[in-house]
């Protein structure tokens, strides 16, 4: 693995630098405080490519490759949680998806609009009852003269009362478990389809999070993406890039924290001198440095091994437990590095600090990943019965 960008490299993660810089951060602290999801800025990620970075460029994507695509992410998280959760859940979970178990006249009705902007996704997997064990939906989908109709409940659901196409995963026989599955495309104006927005969050201020009712949605046969039983297998496939995005916003945050914190502790003085000088503070500094370096490593590691076409779901795993707990703790250091000044939202650090805890605990937590990572090095499954 070559450690070095290429010049084209360079220059995405350039001009994602400064486009966060113009764009994003600049807004963030009011949008946080205000609860608004920022619809204008949506547009213009998607006007920079960034809603459909890894998709062919015949689809409406970008065609980058995953390095890439970790490079933007890592700054736009740098800049805000909320708007790399857009970015995460378009790119990653949503048109990923597609892209892999999508027909081709599937692909041709949504990617384009997705990747364009002209509309968001959703990806309606978890439910009030079931988070880490997918294999046990309540949402039911039964057949019927033209297709399915589909009743249940979604949970936690990012940009659900913003998104016109829905991935709904929904259970066609219990008997089978997981092999019963199956993903839906549904288009959220039909009849029956319902959100509600989530208040009252820790953090994720600007980013829309719903509950999601489905009573009696009908579905057309040729929405079914993939087949009957395959929506484990999208789902997981799923997971397996929305992690990785997670995990280079989550760098992103490692950074931001870094950078602030590097730069308050030469402004700010006690005892006569810059707090930089004292050797704590330093050795603060430098285990925000070490965390931010290898989870950055790890990301760089499984987009080389995704870029290959190699399986990629340990490294996935490894890279989301490592930068998402490096985040948390690099957030907590750098409210320690900034004292009181920190525990407001004049500085970035108490946003990062507020958004970054849930990224170990959506789209696997961390005991999760540690599970997935222990079944790949003894070959025994710890969830099995």
């Amino acid at each position: 693995m070559n450690f070095d960008l290429t010049d084209e490299q360079q220059l995405i993660r350039r001009t994602a630098r400064e486009f966060t810089e113009k764009e994003i951060v600049e807004a963030a602290r009011n949008n946080a405080r205000e609860h608004r999801f920022d619809l204008s800025l949506v547009a213009k990620l998607a006007a920079q490519g960034y809603l459909g970075a890894i998709v062919p460029e015949r689809y409406g994507g970008a065609g980058l490759d995953y390095r890439s695509y970790g490079l933007i992410v890592e700054e736009i998280g740098r800049g805000c949680s909320s708007v790399r959760t857009v970015v995460s859940v378009q790119t990653s979970l949503v048109c990923s998806a597609i892209l892999r178990w999508g027909t081709e006249e599937q692909k041709l009705r949504w990617l384009p609009k997705l990747c364009s902007g002209e509309i968001l996704g959703c990806f309606g997997l978890t439910e009030p009852d079931t988070g880490s064990d997918a294999a046990k939906l309540r949402t039911r989908a039964q057949r019927t003269a033209s297709g399915w109709r589909i009743d249940g409940a979604k949970m936690w659901i990012s940009m659900g009362n913003y998104a016109k196409l829905a991935l709904i995963f929904a259970q066609t026989d219990p008997s089978l478990g997981h092999k019963g599955l199956a993903c839906f495309l549904v288009g959220t104006d039909q009849p029956g389809f319902i959100t509600q927005p989530i208040e009252h969050k820790m953090g994720l201020h600007a980013s829309d999070t719903a509950s999601i009712s489905l009573q009696s949605v009908e579905v057309d046969e040729g929405e079914l993406l993939g087949g009957i039983g395959d929506g484990f297998e999208v789902a997981m496939s799923a997971l397996d890039s929305g992690r990785f995005s997670v995990a280079a916003g989550c760098v992103g945050v490692c950074q931001g924290c870094l950078e602030a914190s590097v730069k308050y502790s030469q402004q700010r003085e006690q005892f006569g001198r810059p707090i930089a000088a004292f050797q704590l503070v330093q050795a603060m500094i430098a285990e925000m440095a070490v965390l931010t370096e290898a989870s950055r490593l790890l990301v760089w590691k499984t987009a080389f091994t995704k870029d290959c076409a190699r399986p990629s779901t340990t490294e996935t795993s490894i890279a989301k437990l490592h930068a998402t707990e490096a985040a948390v703790r690099c957030a907590n250091l750098a409210i320690q590095v900034h004292g009181g000044a920190g525990y407001v939202d004049d500085h970035p650090v108490e946003r990062h600090f507020r958004d970054v805890r849930v990224t170990t605990l959506y789209e696997g937590t961390s005991e999760i990943q540690k599970l997935i990572i222990g079944r790949s090095l003894t070959g025994v499954n710890a969830l099995a019965r």
